[in-house]
């Protein structure tokens, strides 16, 4: 299991590059819901969700084939999410307001938190499995695609929201 955390690591990475632009490639209302629809720092929490839901699948997938012992997949998938969410933007918005946006740091944070969430899949993974937590966690999954959808067209006015690069904030809405 190691081994394939360890890859997840660098296939979630890669991933994150994929669906970075897939809204802008193919606008429409299912890519608005897996990538960021502009360049808000809370559009780009879409990566980790989008990312880490395509990890889990992949374990899913690979961890039955090799019959490897996991548990709590729907745990796993919804705690790494919000881990990684708080994780990133801990760090991320301090830096963030004092030096404004720096790529280098972005992408590097980016690989940390993801490296930190597979440290923590690994763990949930092994885990005693917690059936009905872990099937509670389906509907906080679904509240996190909901919320993140809700506020792709319905934006808050925060600089969280806010699209320096194009001068809007979610889908549509642009500043006068």
């Amino acid at each position: 299991m190691k081994k394939i955390k360890i890859l997840d690591i660098f296939l979630s990475f890669i991933i994150c590059f994929f669906i970075h632009n897939l809204y802008k490639n193919l606008p429409c209302f299912f890519t608005s819901i897996l990538s960021p629809v502009n360049e808000s720092i809370f559009e780009h929490m879409k990566l980790f969700v989008t990312s880490l839901s395509i990890i889990t699948i992949f374990d899913y997938f690979v961890f039955k084939s090799k019959k490897i012992d996991f548990n709590n997949i729907f745990l796993n998938l919804f705690l790494t999410i919000l881990f990684s969410i708080i994780f990133y933007l801990l760090i991320f918005i301090p830096i963030y307001n004092k030096f404004g946006e720096n790529f280098i740091f972005s992408i590097t944070l980016l690989f940390i938190t993801l490296c930190l969430s597979q440290i923590l899949s690994y763990f949930i993974y092994q885990l005693n499995n917690y059936k009905f937590i872990n099937y509670l966690s389906i509907i906080f999954i679904f509240i996190i695609y909901f919320l993140f959808t809700y506020l792709s067209y319905k934006p808050i006015y925060n600089y969280l929201f806010f699209d320096d690069l194009n001068d809007k904030y979610g889908i549509n809405y642009y500043i006068d």
